[in-house]
């Protein structure tokens, strides 16, 4: 079993030469096999942590650890931390101009391999179709550069595309349902819920309940003030539907 923690983990960033803490301690286990949910108000530091774990280096670590099946992988870099397992279908994934999606997601797909077991193009190109077709997306999005003039929906599909392709151990999803509209929020869901198995585990960031109707989590988190302030099943994303975060710790 593979388990992905958080412990004690204090994160800020550097603005005009002031450093500001994001997160004040925030502790997390997540196992495979598990999925788990963090809500939050805006500006509460669900997105940092996201980028915290994969290791952007905007956000210094000032306390604290993240740790891979019990080793530490704060020295890791983000291509290394992918290797590891670690994936993150981002907020606002870019747009690079001059690499198809296809070269893109192949590339990824065989960096995480060892030189004898590269994925070939006559084997690749099969299983992206398949994927493609899972997720509703014309074929020629394969051939068009990585997300340039993708709608906002076109991406996000994009991200868990890659996702299903890379097959990594543990997804962080941030907001990976903003700026969907229903019928791309179930197909996304879906692709998200095949995932579900004992060599998975996902991390779904988001501010609405109704993205948890689809994929219910097995534990549901809410940040508040750079800490986790609460933790339970699926009825308390529920709950925030109706009663916000007001009441919940202190800013």
């Amino acid at each position: 079993m593979s388990k992905l923690e958080i412990i004690d983990l204090h994160v800020a960033v550097t603005a005009d030469g002031v450093q500001q803490e994001i997160l004040s301690g925030v502790n997390l286990t997540i196992n495979s096999g598990e999925v788990h949910a963090i809500m939050g108000p805006n500006g509460t530091g669900k997105s940092t942590l996201s980028e915290t774990i994969m290791g952007n280096p905007n956000y210094q670590v000032t306390g604290g650890d993240i740790r891979l099946n019990g080793r530490s992988i704060l020295n890791m870099q983000v291509d290394e931390r992918a290797r590891a397992g670690l994936f993150l279908a981002m907020q606002y994934p870019p747009a690079i101009a001059g690499i198809t999606n296809a070269e893109f997601i192949r590339a990824a797909v065989n960096s995480r391999r060892s030189a004898d077991q590269q994925v070939g193009v006559m084997n690749f190109l099969p299983e992206l179709d398949k994927r493609l077709h899972q997720l509703e997306m014309p074929e020629d999005m394969a051939e068009r550069y990585l997300n340039a003039g993708f709608s906002g929906g076109e991406k996000k599909k994009n991200e868990i595309l890659q996702m299903l392709m890379i097959q990594p151990a543990f997804s962080i999803l941030d907001e990976i349902d903003s700026g969907l509209d229903i019928d791309a929020l179930r197909i996304v869901a879906a692709g998200v819920n095949s995932m579900r198995g004992p060599k998975h585990a996902s991390l779904i960031i988001t501010h609405y309940q109704r993205l948890l109707n689809y994929i219910v989590p097995d534990v549901v988190h809410v940040m508040k003030g750079g800490v986790i302030v609460e933790s339970g099943g699926p009825e308390l994303a529920k709950e925030l539907e109706q009663t916000g975060y007001e009441h919940l710790g202190a800013e």
